[in-house]
């Protein structure tokens, strides 16, 4: 394994990966992104993701902690600090990146093993962190897919990577655009439950053991109208206090894991 070393920030090679890192344009036209840390990178290489490059800073993380990371030929470029800091997002991942290509995640290629699935779908969602939560969830309940409907942010945005642990490369993952995905799950014979305040009956009250997608909008806007026409049963959190809504991943975890408790896994 040859490796090479860059020390400057100017170097073309780092000033395409700053691009890479902040750019969701430049991760489109490319087709990669950039991966920090140990966790998120094992995690990557455990989700059959294709790692093209690694670049560590080797006063965090030596060649030999590298070697053992790498499971075939790659790429490899030993950093200084100063490029260190200038494509990391923390002090505290360790020395290493990585440069991954992205993965396909058009609804037409998902498909189950499980043959009564449960899904969680989200329309719309905007903010990375609120996603980066809802990915992880859906792994702390192992779920068999997480959709996204009308995707607002970039799946591989370097925030979402972050606030998800990682858990970007755990789930099985997939977007279109609301009409498709309602579609989609009609055609497969998928019980579509839509948390919504309009029509709603308490969630706990309905049978999640059948194929099912919980789907989840928005805080701001909720659900949009073709969800709630579509809807086998709009459900709802029964709430005691003074507001009617809770952050859209608190509220996804909660009807997830009551799927989950139906289906004896609690």
């Amino acid at each position: 394994m040859s490796t090479k070393l860059i020390t400057s920030t100017q170097n073309s090679i780092i000033r395409q990966l700053t691009q890479l890192k902040d750019k969701s344009r430049e991760r489109r036209k490319t087709g990669l992104f950039l991966i920090e840390g140990i966790r998120e990178i094992s995690l990557a290489i455990k989700g059959n993701y294709n790692i093209e490059t690694f670049l560590f800073y080797p006063e965090l993380f030596s060649k030999e902690e590298l070697n053992n990371l790498i499971t075939r030929d790659t790429n490899t470029i030993e950093i200084s600090k100063e490029v260190y800091q200038k494509l990391a997002y923390r002090d505290t991942t360790e020395g290493i990146l990585a440069v991954a290509k992205n993965k396909d995640h058009s609804i037409v290629n998902l498909k189950f093993s499980n043959k009564t699935p449960l899904i969680l779908v989200a329309e719309a969602p905007e903010k990375p962190g609120n996603i980066g939560a809802i990915l992880r969830t859906a792994d702390a309940a192992n779920i068999d897919a997480v959709i996204i409907a009308n995707p607002k942010t970039d799946l591989y945005n370097s925030n979402i990577i972050r606030s998800s642990v990682g858990c970007i490369f755990t789930n099985k993952i997939a977007t279109g655009s609301t009409s498709e995905i309602i579609d989609f799950l009609k055609e497969n014979d998928i019980n579509i439950y839509c948390a919504a305040l309009q029509a709603s009956i308490e969630y706990h009250t309905q049978d999640f053991n059948r194929s099912t997608a919980i789907v989840v909008g928005t805080e701001a806007t909720g659900l949009s109208n073709e969800w709630l026409e579509s809807s086998t049963q709009n459900i709802i959190i029964p709430m005691q206090g003074e507001i009617d809504s809770m952050n859209v991943s608190v509220a996804a975890g909660i009807l997830i894991f009551e799927a989950k408790r139906q289906r004896g896994f609690l």
